[in-house]
Formats: C-alpha cells, structure tokens, sequence
C-alpha cells in the first residue's frame, strides 16, 4: 500500500483510525485519507476537533466490477460507526486498479 501523502506525524487520531480500517478490510494498492476540516472551519458540522472532514482516495482490487455505489458502500462498512456518527462528512473516490479515479 501506498504512503498516504500526509505525514503520520501531522495525521490525527481520526485519520490514523480510518487509515488502518480501510489498510485491514481492503487492501488497497493506493489509499489517501486527507483531513479537509480546516477549510471547513467555522460551518454547519464543524465540532471543533479538527477531524469532521475527510476525503478519501483509494485504489483497491476489490472494487473491480462493483460500480460507485457498491463502492462507497464498502467503504463506509470498513470505517464502521466513523461516518456520520463520528466525522461529519466523507468524500469518497473509489477505483480498481487501472482505472484512476
């Protein structure tokens, strides 16, 4: 699995969670978990913590032939109670292998 671009020394307990479940449930060969809460400082979801907005970019061969939805679907069981109950919001791009994002 790829290095996630943003430095473990700098990654939030949060971040560093969701790292590890989607590393554990699907193998990615790429995964980007990148904290988007400071441009969102101050908005309706914002609790102050500095992890309450992520986006995700993962590659992983378990998404071969599953469309979108499917995907993003898989994703979310992989992070458990973390969406909506935990972080306020998740972007997600999903892709297999091959296909970009």
């Amino acid at each position: 699995m790829k290095t996630p671009k943003v430095a473990k020394i700098m990654a939030g307990p949060l971040q560093l969670e969701m790292e590890r479940l989607l590393g554990e449930a699907l193998n990615p060969t790429h995964l980007d978990v990148i904290n988007d809460s400071a441009s969102h400082h101050g908005h309706v979801g914002d609790d102050g913590s500095g992890e309450s907005h992520f986006t995700i970019v993962i590659e992983a061969p378990g998404f071969a032939g599953v469309n979108r939805l499917q995907r993003q679907r898989m994703v979310n069981a992989a992070l458990g109670d973390i969406p909506g109950d935990r972080v306020h919001a998740i972007a997600i791009k999903a892709s297999a292998p091959g296909e970009g994002t």
